[in-house]
Parts: structure tokens; C-alpha cells; sequence
């Protein structure tokens, strides 16, 4: 049994893992499951989703994994994405909470309501107005990183940074943030997408 993964393939959580899975150069199942479609509504209503959302990783044994970036540690376990050093993982994991608890909730946040019909009617000019301020500070604390280093931990590519792009490289055009400001955060989306294997977040698996 290979590895079956359910995502939504509009959503940065779910591209951090199809990117992932393509740079690691693994095989495996994808089952795609847009937002407010019926196949989503029919995986809730059966049990496929474990915490109630997407992604969700089936491993070989038939284990479900849900969370996109408790996903991310498990696939990076002993490869080159995943610091072996205590303190450099600690500092990944670090990014990865950044990424869920202040960075998620402003800027892909500011994509989503301007992006999705059902959730439009949440995209008063007050409410853009606070999450453009919020996402712009968000991406200034990167910016002050990664304009002194190549990437956000150590000498290569590692999870954190695959967390921080799915939605970072979007920024400006889905959620309508000023990327030129931050020359440091677009030299390292370039890196990124200059990486063997890289994949696009509208490149589905056949």
C-alpha cells in the first residue's frame, strides 16, 4: 500500500506536502478534495478526516496523519529537511509555529476571504485593512531573517521553509500584500522554486 494523501488543491497547507512529497521525490496517491465540494463534504461525513480538515496523510499501514505540518516532520524524519542537531530543530519547529499561530492567521487569512464566494461577505475594508497591517508585519520579522541569511535555519533548505512558502509565495498575489517590500523574502521564494523537483501549487498529480 503506497501513501495516499487527501488535500485541497487551492490550500497552502495542503501544497506544503505535494511539495514536499515531489522534492523528496516520493510516490504517492492524491486525492483531491476542493473546498465546499461534495467530495469534501462526503470525506467529513465518513470519518477520512481525522481533526475535522485537510490534509490528511494515510500512511502504508493505513494510519491517518492529519495536520500539515505534523505531516511535514514525519515526512522529513531522516533526510536533509529535518535538522539531526537538537537546537537546529528546535529552531525549525520554531519557524513552523510562526507559521501557524501568526503568519497563517493574517495571510492566508486576507487570501481566503477575498477568494472563496462563501466567505467574501468577511472582506469589509476595515477587516482587509487590519489583516494587510498584521500581514505586513508578520512578513517583516522573515524579511529581517532572511535578509541576513539564505534560509530560515542552517546552510539548506529545510521544513520550516516549505511551511512558510506555501503561503508566502502567494502573498501578493492572493492576498494583496506589497511583496516589494521585502526583497529578502523574494530572493528566497526564488531559491525555493529553483529547487530540483519543485512543483507549482496548481500542479496536481496525475
Amino acid at each position: 500500500m503506497t501513501l495516499t494523501l487527501y488535500s485541497m488543491p487551492s490550500s497552502g497547507n495542503s501544497y506544503k506536502l505535494r511539495l514536499l512529497l515531489a522534492l523528496l521525490g516520493r510516490a504517492y496517491r492524491h486525492v483531491a478534495l476542493e473546498f465546499e465540494s461534495p467530495a469534501l463534504a462526503e470525506a467529513h461525513a465518513s470519518g477520512t478526516l481525522p481533526m475535522g480538515k485537510l490534509p490528511v496523510l494515510v500512511l502504508e499501514d493505513g494510519t491517518a496523519l492529519p495536520e500539515s505540518n505534523a505531516i511535514l516532520c514525519y515526512l522529513a524524519e531522516g533526510t536533509a529537511w529535518m535538522p539531526d542537531d537538537p537546537l537546529e530543530r528546535a529552531r525549525v519547529l520554531g519557524w513552523m509555529f510562526f507559521e501557524q499561530n501568526r503568519h497563517e492567521t493574517v495571510i492566508a487569512v486576507r487570501a481566503g476571504i477575498q477568494k472563496y464566494a462563501s466567505r467574501k461577505h468577511l472582506a469589509t475594508p476595515e477587516r482587509l485593512d487590519e489583516l494587510l497591517v498584521g500581514g505586513h508585519g508578520v512578513l517583516q520579522v522573515m524579511e529581517n531573517h532572511l535578509s541576513l541569511h539564505d534560509w530560515l535555519v542552517g546552510d539548506g533548505p529545510s521544513v520550516a521553509d516549505i511551511a512558510l512558502y506555501a503561503y508566502t509565495h502567494t502573498a501578493g498575489s492572493q492576498g494583496g500584500f506589497e511583496m516589494d517590500r521585502f526583497p529578502g523574502i523574494n530572493r528566497w521564494l526564488a531559491q525555493i522554486a529553483a529547487l530540483p523537483g519543485y512543483v507549482r501549487l496548481d500542479e496536481l498529480p496525475e
